[in-house]
């Protein structure tokens, strides 16, 4: 193996580097170890800027920032507050950004929300998580195929696309399951579809809290940004946090529709109880002359009418049919009633 490679995985154990790119305008992202970093980060300014991407599952990867990178204390606070509200915030001359992703599987009863803390300012990002992040991996993917970024707040935005995307594969596969569902309650073959209901919609519900951007930062964030920002780059900023929007509230609709299902599906439940119900209560109200009189004639008393009459039985057929078919017409027409 090239000693190079070696020396470059060593560095970036140290300190829990993940991976790093340098970027210049006009050309593709370039990945560099721990040693350009160092110089980057003690170079004169120049039009360049890194992008660093660290593990703070690493020991040593938050004394390391707090002794190389002037980041705003604000930063360290979030790493460790227990809120992981998805925001961006300007704090210190500098962007501050919480952004939450998924790993998502329907097939299970919760989802799996990581957090991604960022800082940005003009010649430098720098990016944090404990746990693998389908988005962050979406952005690598783009900065590796070539595409070209001309500031650390357009690799923001990126991000925040890739994020949109995977909440929109969510709400796509979560749409196909609720249609299929759909179709059962359609053609009335309900089955345990009211627990897996409950089950996307609790997730859905999780989803838009941990997701959905805080208005009130971004609000403040778009009428005052840093003095380093480009125009082009707040115009990018408040595009992607608008599509952001639209996907939350596509998700949102599609709770609000798996609530109306569950809904349907209670009252057709509901109905067959009340049906059942009903057949029981008919049952029971037929049965009540034939008990009633049986009873009586069942008794081992004397007087009993009807003893020595030899059509006695057929009288007592006669009356049992004859009460049993007033009572049959008062419950049907109870339930015409309602």
């Amino acid at each position: 193996m090239n000693s190079s490679i070696i020396r470059h995985h060593q560095d970036s154990d140290l300190f829990g580097l993940l991976y790093g790119y340098r970027f210049r305008p006009g050309e593709a992202g370039c990945e560099v170890d721990s040693t350009t970093v160092m110089h980057h980060l003690q170079a004169p300014a120049d039009d360049t800027f890194i992008w660093l991407h660290l593990n703070l599952a690493h020991a040593a990867c938050e004394r390391w920032m707090r002794a190389h990178l002037e980041l705003p204390e604000d930063f360290y606070e979030a790493l460790h507050e227990g809120s992981r509200s998805t925001r961006i915030e300007h704090v210190d001359s500098a962007l501050l950004a919480v952004v939450n992703d998924v790993v998502f599987n329907f097939g299970m009863t919760s989802s799996d929300v990581s957090s991604l803390w960022v800082c940005a300012r003009s010649r430098l990002l720098v990016s944090a998580r404990l746990q693998p992040l389908h988005s962050v991996d979406k952005l690598r993917s783009s900065v590796k195929t070539g595409e070209r970024f001309r500031s650390p707040l357009e690799l923001l935005v990126h991000l925040f696309r890739d994020q949109g995307e995977v909440l929109t594969q969510i709400v796509r596969k979560t749409s196909f399951s609720v249609d299929q569902i759909e179709d059962q309650l359609l053609s009335l073959r309900l089955s345990n579809n009211r627990a897996e209901l409950g089950s996307m919609r609790r997730v859905l519900v999780r989803l838009q809290r941990l997701l959905a951007l805080e208005p009130g930062s971004l609000s403040r964030l778009l009428n005052r940004p840093p003095h380093w920002l480009q125009e082009e780059d707040v115009q990018e900023l408040r595009q992607s946090t608008e599509e952001f929007a639209l996907v939350i509230s596509d998700l949102t609709a599609l709770g609000e529709r798996i609530k109306l299902l569950q809904e349907e599906i209670a009252a057709k439940l509901n109905e067959q109880s009340n049906r059942t119900l009903f057949t029981l209560t008919v049952v029971t109200v037929l049965a009540l002359p034939i008990n009633i009189i049986a009873g009586f004639f069942g008794m081992n008393v004397g007087g009993i009418p009807l003893a020595d009459d030899p059509e006695g039985f057929w009288v007592l057929v006669a009356l049992v049919a004859s009460f049993t078919a007033l009572a049959g017409r008062w419950a049907f027409r109870k339930r015409s009633d309602y």
